[in-house]
């Protein structure tokens, strides 16, 4: 241990990066007095990709705060406002998501809007390294889990939980395509064979969307809290079962297709085939349910026409190729550093390719 670095369990004692406890602690007593009892500790929880995320605790009671990331960001890609809206409405519907209990949109507090939600206790899965030790059983009933917690959240009513102004449905995809369209023409520097191609062929094959729904955005495994299943949540045959505890990360919700969310877990759960791949999938966990089982599942249970699902997926693989490129590009400006993100390059070809592929096939 390097002098002047204070030893592991003093070091939730100090501010983490971000976060002011002194002042969050005297925003808490105003606002919530008798919620936090003693002195204040946090830490940054890892794994966020953007908003970030602390634990805190007084010693008794523990709770999560989430603030917009350090620095200059978009205002409507961090918007805690929308997250803590999302968040609440959902609570008292079958899709599990932490209480909120309280919004802060005073920047002046810690230098950030932020919000206090309660801390649900609960594992994310990221990789199929991680999942395997469950066992091939285990690891079916976790991901088939996620679908069916998906079709819950397709299924609210998005007017009778108070959101049915949280998007603009009509055009959704549209709008989705030239998004991601600009976003390459911002970050591409080098010749990407293909993605050009694979982009006018979306905007060729536009599907018809279904109702709108409350959709995530950016739903797979690694933003849900996976725990055993307790009263309300089942039945006693089932209870003590893995289940979804939590669904996390709502940043890019909105109301929109949401097939969109089901292209994109299917593609989460396609095999990659590049082992040491700084970007995963879980699909090489044994017992893990195909994409197809994924879709006929998610189809069974909703109800809903899966036939067009390879443009989703398709689409999908557009996006990533896309967030992929953008963080190459910031990669070669020396604007990223880390471990994996000198490989990350080397993937855009392959999410192209499985992109073109996917659509063609269908």
């Amino acid at each position: 241990m390097s002098k002047g670095t204070p030893p592991p369990q003093d070091r939730d004692r100090e501010d983490p990066p971000g976060l002011d406890l002194t002042r969050l602690r005297a925003h808490l007593d105003r606002e919530r007095p008798g919620l936090a009892g003693g002195p204040l500790r946090a830490r940054l929880i890892e794994g966020g990709r953007s908003n970030l995320t602390y634990r805190v605790t007084d010693g008794t009671a523990s709770w999560v705060v989430r603030r917009p990331p350090l620095g200059h960001v978009l205002a409507t890609a961090h918007d805690m406002r929308r997250e803590h809206r999302v968040i609440s409405a959902l609570h008292e519907t079958p899709v599990p998501v932490p209480e909120t209990l309280l919004l802060c949109p005073d920047e002046s507090v810690i230098g950030a809007p932020f919000y206090v939600m309660e801390l649900v206790e609960g594992t994310p899965y990221r990789t199929a390294a991680q999942l395997a030790p469950l066992g091939p059983e285990r690891t079916r009933a976790v991901v088939l889990s996620l679908v069916d917690t998906l079709v819950d959240l397709h299924a609210v009513d998005p007017e009778a939980v108070g959101l049915g102004d949280f998007g603009r449905p009509d055009g959704f995809l549209e709008r989705q395509l030239r998004r991601w369209g600009k976003q390459l023409t911002a970050s591409k520097n080098r010749d990407l064979p293909g993605i050009d191609e694979l982009h006018e062929a979306l905007g060729r094959a536009l599907p018809t969307s279904p109702a709108p729904a409350v959709v995530h955005g950016d739903y797979r495994l690694d933003n849900v809290l996976v725990g055993p299943a307790s009263a309300p949540e089942v039945n006693e045959a089932t209870r003590g079962a893995d289940t979804v505890k939590a669904v996390l990360d709502w940043e890019m919700s909105t109301l929109g297709d949401p097939l969109t969310d089901l292209g994109l877990l299917v593609m989460y759960s396609s095999d990659l085939g590049l082992p040491e791949s700084p970007v995963s999938t879980t699909s090489g966990a044994p017992g893990h349910p195909s994409p197809a089982e994924l879709i006929e599942r998610y189809a069974a249970r909703s109800g809903r026409d899966t036939s067009a699902i390879a443009w989703y997926t398709a689409f999908a693989w557009f996006k990533l190729a896309v967030i992929l490129e953008g963080i190459h590009y910031r990669f070669t400006l020396g604007q990223t550093v880390g471990a994996g993100f000198d490989r990350i390059g080397e993937l855009v070809p392959v999410f192209i390719d499985r992109g073109l592929t996917t659509l063609k096939e269908g």
